[in-house]
């Protein structure tokens, strides 16, 4: 009988499902979808630092009480991969990303674009938001015009503009010179202008306008995102009771958690209606930070992103960054005047490996963070976010120690799994 090559069976590996880790898990693919998941018995690990082959395995034997393999051996209708050894979790959904692979999707080409998207997917991120930094008002709605040519393609799953509605004493590598107020009828001109593809505006809500247009925002079904803000706890809180449910990378580029002024860190993470993006990569962030963010929100309101720039899968070097020049040196970018870091040259792979080796956080937990809350978002969790049949097939391949093995998206290998 003839192998169907669009039917695929990922089997032996351990499966993140959203009940749970299973041994010897098995996913099967037709097509673009996911049609079936099952394993083997439940996985338990001793200790939170769930660590590939070291972890120990408790629980009961599944009803098959098998590896996976068993029940598709003899299944000769099926391209079957031995996974065993390897995780399989789902695609990664970065909501903040710039750029990379050398491309700006800020001003590069849409050829420039559709290659720095390319480059993260080879990383594992199968959905991927197109931001922009701050630019010209004329300008950002023009480019906005073209990324939504992309969403349309299926090619991002959207537009974030991180400014020009930020705060200049949190500017971070913008322009100050192009920063202005939020006004409710300039923020509408960018929704209106990506074609109902806009999914994000990150605002310092404090300023002019600010609370209006979280309201504008959250009326038309975009993400209002606090960041690159100055404002105290309380107006924060202002701003959240007004529709804002995203923190825009927490901590980096708002005061910091005072005893007596708490300011935006405190109000963001006791809220349950926000979800807080954290750039996992080391430089961004102390692993205390991190530890702090996921005991206070927990792992159900904390989001993995990038904020990768052009250079991230591309090298050191000097970039753009909207009108300002970035240096890249041992993979940290900075500004060249100033020295402010400039968003990141993160992958998604890296940041998934960190937090589940270096940070020590559950399997389970970074799949969340990485995967699940993203597109919970972006109202795209009934599509993609988690490894159930019925839903895209977008998943990443580990080995055992969390590197990056495979990436499939929509059905197709992206990076094929090389086992013996």
């Amino acid at each position: 009988m003839a192998v169907h090559a669009d039917r695929k069976v990922l089997a032996g590996a351990r499966v993140v499902l959203p009940t749970g880790v299973v041994e010897g898990g098995r996913v099967t693919v037709e097509g673009t979808r996911i049609t079936d998941t099952a394993g083997g018995r439940p996985a338990a690990t001793t200790d939170r630092r769930a660590t590939g082959a070291a972890a120990t395995t408790t629980g009961p034997e599944g009803p098959a009480g098998t590896t996976g393999l068993a029940d598709v051996v003899a299944d000769a209708d099926a391209d079957v991969l031995d996974l065993s050894g390897h995780w399989v979790v789902p695609g990664f959904v970065d909501l903040h990303n710039h750029g990379g692979g050398g491309a700006s999707f800020t001003s590069g080409t849409l050829d420039e674009v559709l290659r720095g998207i390319r480059t993260h997917r080879l990383h594992g991120t199968t959905t991927l938001v197109a931001s922009t930094v701050t630019g010209d008002m004329d300008f950002l709605a023009h480019r906005a015009g073209e990324l939504s040519e992309l969403a349309e393609q299926g090619d991002i799953a959207g537009i974030h503009f991180e400014g020009p509605f930020i705060s200049p004493c949190r500017k971070g590598a913008h322009s100050e010179a192009l920063l202005r107020d939020p006004d409710p009828a300039e923020v509408r001109k960018l929704v209106d202008a990506a074609r109902g593809h806009a999914r994000m505006v990150t605002l310092a809500t404090e300023l002019p306008g600010g609370i209006d247009s979280v309201r504008l925002l959250a009326e038309h079904g975009v993400i209002a995102a606090i960041g690159h803000t100055d404002a105290t706890y309380e107006q924060t809180v202002e701003a959240i009771d007004a529709g804002a449910t995203v923190a825009t990378h927490l901590f980096n580029a708002m005061p910091g958690l005072g005893h007596r002024a708490p300011g935006p860190i405190a109000a963001l993470l006791e809220d349950e209606r926000v979800t807080v993006e954290l750039i996992n990569d080391g430089t961004h962030l102390h692993p205390a930070a991190l530890e702090l963010a996921f005991h206070r929100a927990g792992a159900a309101r904390v989001a993995f992103i990038t904020d990768a720039m052009d250079a991230a899968g591309f090298g050191d070097g000097v970039y753009s960054l909207g009108p300002l020049a970035v240096e890249v040196r041992d993979g940290v970018a900075r500004l060249v005047e100033g020295g402010s870091i400039a968003g990141s040259t993160l992958t998604l792979d890296t940041a998934f490996r960190r937090a589940a080796t270096v940070d020590g956080l559950p399997v389970e937990a970074v799949v969340q963070a990485i995967s699940a809350n993203p597109a919970k978002l972006l109202g795209l969790y009934d599509r993609i976010g988690s490894l159930e049949p019925g839903k895209d097939a977008d998943l990443v391949v580990l080995d055992a120690d969390f590197a990056l093995a495979g990436v499939m998206r929509k059905g197709e290998w992206v990076v094929e799994p090389q086992v013996g």
